[in-house]
């Protein structure tokens, strides 16, 4: 099922953990649907190339099996790891951070200077509320501001 032009429900609900049932409910399809249409968005800020998801939408169950927090916005449909083919994380943060875009978080994650790493996209968790535009760094340091 096609969620928006470039985006399917199958790829924002892709998981490895496939003993898992990873299958939204009404709610979260419907988030899932306002997350393609602004990652659609975002395709555009960066050029119209590629975004590779590594993970969006997760079940409680599949959620923990990777060991993250039940408030993580994966669990709202709210939120993707993405990778864009011929970017670094940073520069997919810094164009992402530089638009005048309503991103509620954009996180680099573990990135390296060998390379690696993804970013964290999400959308506000409720229709109509105001993103926190959130720049953040997560990696063995801890979490911190983008700078």
């Amino acid at each position: 099922m096609q969620l928006s032009e470039h985006f399917s429900l199958e790829e924002l609900t892709h998981t490895d953990h496939r003993q898992y049932d990873n299958t939204p409910t009404d709610k979260e399809l419907a988030n899932l649907v306002r997350l393609a249409n602004f990652l659609e968005v975002v395709k555009a800020v960066l050029g119209g190339k590629p975004i590779m998801i590594n993970s969006a939408f997760r079940s409680k169950a599949v959620n923990d099996a990777v060991g993250s927090k039940n408030t993580s916005q994966h669990r709202t449909g709210c939120a993707a790891d993405i990778r864009v083919p011929g970017m670094t994380p940073d520069e997919v943060v810094k164009g992402i951070h530089s638009a005048d875009i309503e991103f509620d978080q954009v996180i680099r994650e573990f990135a390296k200077p060998q390379g690696g790493g993804w970013v964290h996209i999400s959308i506000p968790n409720v229709v109509n509320a105001a993103p926190r535009k959130q720049a953040l760094i997560i990696d063995a340091s801890g979490t911190r501001p983008y700078a």
